[in-house]
Order: structure tokens, then C-alpha cells, then sequence
């Protein structure tokens, strides 16, 4: 049995302040440009374009949004790093720093998930690298190795987690706030990606895993493993 504590309720992620700002200000310049030259010539075309900028708006701020939710945080499980789809479960060979087998689970965030990256579980911060690299689409296995990446090996109880965030198509800034001999918490916040991307967890390979593939999961809050 797994233990769940309350947390705040919604917000706005700090990495949303300038780009809601700046998108708001390009979209009023935009409305306002258009009124001004097409006056009451095209009045419906004009409703709607304010009605897409709003809309456009909308989805902005729901992007960077936080939501009110209850965390998971049980020592003996690994929790989803962020929101999505699970679309890889597979025993892998780490190449960039275990050199040795591991079970990789990775979880696709579209653009309407929410985009905050957590730790899986509590520890030390023993590795923290930046891979600069392509902006394949984030389902592309390829993208695991060959993208634009940040990863962090979090070490606990002995084992050790290697969070991978990897940028995709549309992402184009990986987030990374922990430092090389931080003590993190389970569910505190790791990083941010933004516009869809992906998280590869790499686990020790005798690690018990809890979800299935194309399974929904949230951050912070689904068991992904258990050891």
C-alpha cells in the first residue's frame, strides 16, 4: 500500500510567466492590427479570429497549468516522472552511463499534457548531463539516443534511476533544475519540457513493473515499478 499526501491546488508553472505574456501580447497586437484594417468590412471574419486568439490563449495557459492532485510517495515504488502515454516497456542496454542491461519505460507527453517533470523517487543526485542533438518526433525510438537530452541518475537504498528528458518535434527547451549531489524528494518537481516530448525511465533490471503499454498515467501520482 502505497501512501498519498495532499498537495496545493492548481497554478501556473513558473516557466509559463513570459511565454503566456508574450503570447498575449502578440495575439492583441494581432487583433487589433487586423480591426484596424479591416475595420467593418469583414466583421465576421474578425469574430472569429478573436475567437481562435482566445482559444489559442486558452491552451497556453492550460499548457503550463499545475493541477491539484494527490502525490504518491512510498519508498518502495517508482512513480511516473510526468503525464502521458506509456509507449515503450523493454530491456534495453544503457550505452551513457550503466553500461550494463536495464529496463527502459517511456512515457509521451503530447502538447495537452501537462509538462512538469518529477522524481520517480527520493535520492541523491549522483549524475546530471546535457546531450545536445536532433528534434526527431519523441515516439521515434531513435529519439532515446540521438535527441536533444538531459539526464539524471537519482540513487537510492543502493539502486540507481536514470530520469532521461528528451525533447521532441515541437519541444525546443529541456528544463533541468537538480544539481549533482542534491537530495531530492519523490513528486518535488526534477525539470520542465516544453510543447510535447517524452521521459525515458531506466531501471534496475530486476524491478517490478506496474503499468502496461499505451497506459495513461499521471505524474507524481502512478506507480511505474516497484523494487
Amino acid at each position: 500500500m502505497y501512501i498519498r499526501v495532499s498537495i496545493y491546488s492548481m497554478r501556473i508553472h513558473k516557466e509559463g510567466g513570459a511565454t503566456i505574456l508574450i503570447t498575449a501580447l502578440v495575439l492583441l497586437v494581432l487583433n487589433m492590427t487586423l480591426h484596424f484594417f479591416l475595420g467593418d468590412t469583414w466583421l465576421i471574419l474578425i469574430a472569429i479570429i478573436h475567437i481562435l486568439s482566445f482559444g489559442l490563449w486558452l491552451f497556453i495557459i492550460s499548457f503550463f497549468r499545475i493541477p491539484a492532485r494527490k502525490l504518491t510517495q512510498d519508498a518502495n515504488l517508482l512513480v511516473s516522472p510526468c503525464d502521458g502515454k506509456v509507449v515503450v516497456i523493454e530491456e534495453v542496454i544503457d550505452q551513457e552511463y550503466f553500461k550494463t542491461k536495464r529496463l527502459q519505460v517511456s512515457v509521451f507527453m503530447s502538447p495537452a499534457n501537462v509538462h512538469v517533470n518529477l522524481n520517480p523517487i527520493d535520492g541523491e543526485v549522483v549524475y546530471n548531463q546535457y546531450h545536445p542533438g536532433k528534434y526527431l518526433v519523441a515516439w521515434d525510438p531513435k529519439s532515446s539516443t540521438e535527441n536533444e537530452r538531459h539526464s539524471v541518475v537519482l540513487k537510492s537504498k543502493g539502486k540507481e534511476v536514470l530520469v532521461k528528458q528528451i525533447a521532441g518535434a515541437l519541444a525546443k527547451r529541456i528544463v533541468n533544475y537538480l544539481a549533482v549531489g542534491q537530495q531530492v524528494k519523490q513528486s518535488e518537481e526534477l525539470g520542465f519540457i516544453k510543447f510535447g516530448s517524452r521521459v525515458d525511465l531506466l531501471l534496475p533490471p530486476d524491478a517490478e513493473i506496474l503499468v502496461d503499454m499505451n497506459q495513461k498515467v499521471k505524474g507524481g501520482v502512478t506507480p511505474i515499478a516497484k523494487w
